[in-house]
């Protein structure tokens, strides 16, 4: 008998839910949703979107897979190689996920359906192009009705996108603590006065907001006006060029021009890429996270072996970088996220089963720790055998960089704060280290003090032989 398992996100929509068969995902389309969805099938915009790349292809499969529940179909959709959440999005990303829903808004119109869901969470990226994933997001359309996903695609796009570009890079971090998207009296409140003379967000925002309000008050009592289809054309296109116009630039971060203010010679960064190549080229991946990636250069080496990359930072204008070049290449192998290893995103949602941690996301090959381990250790107090201990748990095998105190970066750490870390060496390092892993291979970066280490999971293989430590 298959084993099957309900997924924890699945149960809001009674179109249908999502299960594991045999570990492998479905999706069953329920009788009430039935009539929607053959309208979906047969009027060519299932074949339409998914031609264009917009929206993931479905196998049918045999019914009798998801149990004694009667259902009208059971799906087996494509498989996204790594779920993502807006929060770890940069601001690019979410605006392509906000235009790519809009496109879709569209195209449901121009087959007489509409789109019900407007969630953020129903688009995914693959590389770096948008996909929408929530084949029951579709209804039959019925004319005079009004879009009935207007105030959610404001809340879980245009909000958060004007308050990313409006007022601070992480303001896209308010999704992650309002999973139902932005509230509009909260972008209200943060938005500043000069957002009022955009006719857009005057509109889709502070207007709204007052709308809402008004009818809540009113408990529903007043009634729905009727909307032509023509109307909500309007609305869509209204809301696309409020989108596009909404833009910010990826400056004036930290980390974002690292590469340019690094120690690196040219010499040193060559031998770097080199040996981090070397490495890749001997572990094979086929999935690859790299753990302070920065705007994604040895992400790419990675890509270059074949792995599909996960490419995380914690610096929004980094990964907006990297997104920005991906995108502009085609690249459908490297997807560049943000992320805090220090808060990084745990169970979240009701019974903490909606939305996964990072680490349940995903089970990489390899991660990449290049110049990391100071930021962990110098800036975040973290000790060295948690981090280990932490690595370990991601992936059987790790390229790590070492970078001592004697470093300028370090020394730029440690300028403002005392020193407090005494074990914070290469003895110190090695010793922690080699309670997870074996050492494969042990290599100093050429012209600098750093120091490059291929290792391997202890139980994941042959054992290698720790390195002697200096004196």
């Amino acid at each position: 008998m298959p084993e099957r398992k309900w997924h924890g996100a699945s149960f809001r929509d009674p179109s249908g839910h999502i299960l594991t068969v045999d570990g492998e995902l479905h999706r069953t389309v329920s009788q009430e949703y039935a009539e929607h969805y053959d309208r979906l099938m047969t009027s060519g915009l299932y074949r339409a979107m998914v031609d264009a790349g917009q929206l993931v292809a479905h196998d049918e499969v045999s019914t009798g897979l998801a149990g004694s529940d009667p259902v009208h179909r059971l799906l087996k959709p494509q498989t996204i190689p790594f779920v993502s959440y807006p929060w770890e999005w940069c601001f690019s990303q979410l605006r392509d996920a906000a235009l790519l829903t809009l496109d879709i808004a569209w195209k449901a119109l121009d087959h007489d359906m509409v789109l019900k869901d407007a969630s953020a969470f129903n688009v995914q990226f693959v590389g770096s192009k948008p996909i929408f994933i929530d084949t029951l997001s579709f209804e039959s359309y019925v004319e005079g009705e009004p879009w009935v996903a207007y105030r959610q695609f404001c809340q879980h796009f245009l909000a958060p996108l004007e308050l990313i570009a409006r007022v601070h890079p992480a303001m896209g971090a308010l999704s992650r603590t309002h999973l139902d998207g932005v509230p509009l009296d909260v972008a209200d409140a943060l938005l500043p006065r000069a957002s009022h003379l955009r006719p857009s967000i005057m509109l889709h925002i502070h207007a709204h907001r007052r709308a809402q309000e008004k009818y809540e008050d009113a408990r529903g009592s007043a009634r729905a006006r009727s909307v032509s289809k023509r109307s909500q054309y309007a609305l869509l296109d209204s809301l696309r060029s409020a989108v596009k116009s909404c833009a910010w630039e990826p400056k004036g971060t930290e980390w974002a021009d690292y590469y340019d203010a690094t120690n690196y010679g040219s010499c040193s960064m060559d031998d770097k890429t080199r040996l981090v190549r070397e490495f890749l080229g001997e572990i094979a991946p086929t999935m690859t996270w790299d753990l302070g990636a920065n705007t994604g250069r040895f992400s790419g080496l990675a890509v270059e072996q074949g792995a599909y990359t996960i490419a995380f930072d914690v610096d929004p204008a980094a990964i907006e970088k990297a997104y920005r070049a991906g995108r502009e290449a085609g690249e459908a192998r490297l997807l560049p996220l943000v992320m805090d290893l220090m808060n990084a995103t745990p169970d979240l949602g009701w019974d903490l089963g909606e939305r996964d941690s990072f680490v349940k996301r995903g089970t990489p090959d390899v991660v990449l720790a290049l110049a990391l381990v100071h930021h962990l250790a110098i800036a975040n107090n973290v000790p060295l055998p948690r981090i280990a201990r932490f690595l370990s748990r991601l992936a059987p095998w790790l390229v790590i960089e070492f970078v001592p105190k004697s470093d300028s970066q370090v020394q730029r750490m440690l300028a403002s704060r005392r020193d407090i870390f005494p074990a914070y060496n290469r003895e110190g390092f090695e010793q922690a280290f080699v309670e997870c892993y074996d050492f494969e291979r042990v290599v100093p970066i050429a012209e600098c003090e750093r120091v490059i280490y291929l290792m391997r999971r202890r139980g994941d293989g042959s054992a290698g032989e720790a390195p002697p430590t200096p004196a």
